[in-house]
């Protein structure tokens, strides 16, 4: 149940930090998040227009002002959105360091089609630059079930892998 909704029911539920979004905490958060981004941005090979689309499309002068005053280490001030979004890269990049012994392993699973029903035979990238905010947490929270088990392809092992039969089950 949303938070907002159990305060509505039971006044004493936990509430929404407020100092959580405040500007003084996003000035703190936007200039490292984004050089951290702009740097997984590099890793991954993206093009300004995809950088620009995960970014949530902000013009190409914004774009690049950010960038220079994240690199120049000068204080910048994001707004929520973009933050959740640069959340989401970096929980992807993590979810994919975790998967995938070799980094070009991560990457060639980004940029590569999907079959999993969730990217429609898109790349996961495809998917992360249609625009939205959603499509971004999409990928995240497919590669967080995959770390935790409920979505993996089966590798080498698994392929021979027979059922056990009844009979095979022992308990002591």
């Amino acid at each position: 149940m949303p938070a907002i909704a159990r305060r509505a029911i039971d006044p004493g539920a936990t509430r929404l930090d407020a100092n959580a979004f405040s500007a003084a905490n996003r000035r703190r958060l936007s200039a490292p998040a984004l050089r951290t981004f702009l740097a997984i941005a590099d890793l991954w090979g993206l093009t300004e227009e995809q950088r620009r689309l995960l970014l949530g499309l902000p013009s190409r002068s914004t774009y690049h002002a950010w960038a220079r005053a994240a690199r120049e280490h000068r204080d910048i001030s994001l707004d929520l959105d973009v933050l959740m979004r640069l959340s989401a890269v970096l929980g992807i990049h993590q979810g994919l360091q975790i998967l995938h012994e070799r980094e070009a392993d991560g990457v060639a699973w980004l940029k590569g089609p999907h079959q999993a029903p969730v990217f429609g035979g898109q790349s996961p990238l495809g998917v992360m630059t249609a625009g939205s905010q959603d499509a971004i947490l999409t990928v995240r929270r497919f590669l967080d079930a995959a770390r935790g088990g409920l979505y993996a392809a089966p590798n080498a092992v698994d392929e021979g892998f027979a059922p056990y039969a009844g009979d095979e089950i022992r308990f002591s």
